[in-house]
């Protein structure tokens, strides 16, 4: 069988209905940085990028390893990657995919490049916090970040399958999700360097399932080690808490760097933030701040104005899981994709 590789464009792929090949594709890129909108110039440079006689794209990392940097991704372990997704989705050529994610992350690029080569029909539209705003059309296959998903509740009749990613999914957004019937939703777990997401689970599920060819173990303070060598030359290392059920399987815990140690115990918010998700339906977290006494006080910080809470909501919780503090803030400073900055909210508490 013939290997594919990142020079390959599937006959079936089509951009917005219509078929290209791959000297199409590179006036359709030159157009777009000409004509289009700022979104569409970044698909424009994207697509000059992966069919130049460089190997290699240049990005930049969120973060989720560690300090934000730029990297040079191996484009044919972005097509590695594609074919893994495939397989894990069951997507078939000719799949018609909604592309509603800015293609300056790694999940908008991989998005282009799964369909160059499972040959999916892909159809863009501008990256808005509400991408179905004006949608009529069916998709097989979407991918977007909570915000999107939160704003999209009732178009999701007209996807099928929708990945949900970039920022972890809230228990309200979570409950919201579950009425959408028709649709197959899952949330993914992945980063830059892994080419996208490396686990997958349905809805309401909490074990992540691995994509085809990867391996994991945890180092010494807990943390995911990832083992991709059709993604990723190297193991990659994360600052993410979990634990192994099995060869294939993961739970997520939460961010080593979240862990708050108040008096010598150690306290992962995420943990609390799941039993307080059915008390709260407003944005929120736990987190530590600096206290002369324990060294650090977990406190937990709503978004919106100052109101009552219900009187049970810390009854779910042990004696040292309960926030000594509550702080309202208007509203959260966020990332460009839709992740929660807490530590630069907790700086500003005291």
């Amino acid at each position: 069988m013939k290997e594919i590789t990142y020079k390959n464009i599937h006959n079936r792929f089509r951009l917005n209905g219509s078929y290209y090949n791959r000297e199409d594709l590179c006036m359709l890129g030159y157009t777009l940085i000409k004509e289009g909108d700022e979104y569409e110039k970044s698909i424009g440079d994207f697509i000059l990028d992966w069919f130049d006689d460089k190997s290699y794209v240049e990005m930049q990392t969120s973060g989720t390893t560690g300090v934000p940097k730029v990297i040079r991704a191996e484009k044919q372990k972005m097509v590695n990657s594609a074919l893994a997704t495939g397989d894990f989705f069951e997507l078939s050529p000719g799949d018609k995919v909604l592309y509603c994610l800015p293609t300056r992350y790694i999940s908008g690029k991989m998005m282009l490049v799964r369909s160059f080569i499972l040959g999916l029909d892909v159809h863009f539209v501008q990256p808005t916090s509400k991408p179905l705003a004006k949608n009529t059309d069916k998709f097989d296959f979407a991918a977007m970040v909570p915000l999107q998903a939160q704003n999209s509740l009732s178009g999701l009749k007209n996807i099928k399958k929708l990945i949900i990613g970039g920022a972890k999914m809230g228990k309200n957004l979570e409950n919201k999700l579950k009425k959408a019937y028709h649709t197959k939703i899952y949330e993914t777990y992945g980063m830059t360097e892994a080419m996208s997401h490396i686990a997958a689970k349905r809805l309401g599920d909490e074990v992540f399932t691995l994509l085809p060819h990867i391996q994991i173990s945890k180092n010494e303070n807990g943390c995911l080690v990832i083992d991709a060598p059709h993604v990723s030359d190297e193991k990659i290392v994360t600052n993410d808490l979990v634990d192994i059920i099995n060869k294939k399987q993961f739970v997520f815990l939460g961010r080593a760097d979240h862990v708050v140690n108040s008096g010598g115990i150690k306290l992962i918010p995420e943990i609390i933030e799941e039993k307080l998700a059915h008390y709260i339906d407003t944005p929120f977290f736990v987190g530590g701040i600096p206290d002369t006494d324990l060294g650090e006080k977990l406190v937990l910080v709503i978004e919106g104005n100052e109101r009552e809470l219900d009187e049970n909501i810390f009854e779910d919780l042990d004696k040292y899981e309960k926030p000594k503090k509550v702080f309202f803030i208007p509203k959260f400073i966020q990332s460009e994709n839709s992740k929660i900055k807490r530590k630069e909210i907790l700086k500003k508490l005291k």
